[in-house]
């Protein structure tokens, strides 16, 4: 991966490299809370909360099961679209699916999962002489 410094106009330097990481930002809400409970049990995922919003970050991947939410919230069901309302912003590819919600670090990642062909990698290009 390249590393890319860029500067905002104030000063500032802006680190653009890749993180190969993803991750949601939840609201504080009794639902927010239980999700950011459950994903901190897995290995990985690291959890920040703030008094309105909780941040939940993880490595490569990072798999949100409904029914294993819903089992810990004690509900009979928890559905993608009620996920979705808990989560005010994302990074990485989301896959939503019937029963989870996936997030890629790297869009490519997420390929096979969304059903689109990557392009074929071209050989480097030679030099001619």
């Amino acid at each position: 991966m390249s590393e890319e410094k860029t500067q905002d106009g104030k000063g500032q330097d802006f680190d653009r490299t890749a993180s190969d990481q993803c991750g949601v930002t939840m609201s504080a809400s009794v639902e927010g809370n239980a999700i950011a409970e459950l994903m901190g049990e897995k290995e990985g995922i690291e959890i920040t909360k703030y008094p309105a919003m909780i941040r939940i970050d993880g490595g490569k991947m990072m798999e949100f099961d409904m029914a294993e939410i819903a089992e810990h919230l004690g509900v009979e069901e928890f559905t993608t679209a009620d996920f979705e309302v808990e989560t005010s912003t994302h990074y990485g590819r989301m896959a939503k699916l019937d029963d989870k919600v996936v997030l890629f670090a790297n869009p490519e990642d997420a390929a096979d999962l969304l059903g689109f062909e990557l392009p074929e990698e071209e050989d480097e290009p030679q030099l001619p002489g």
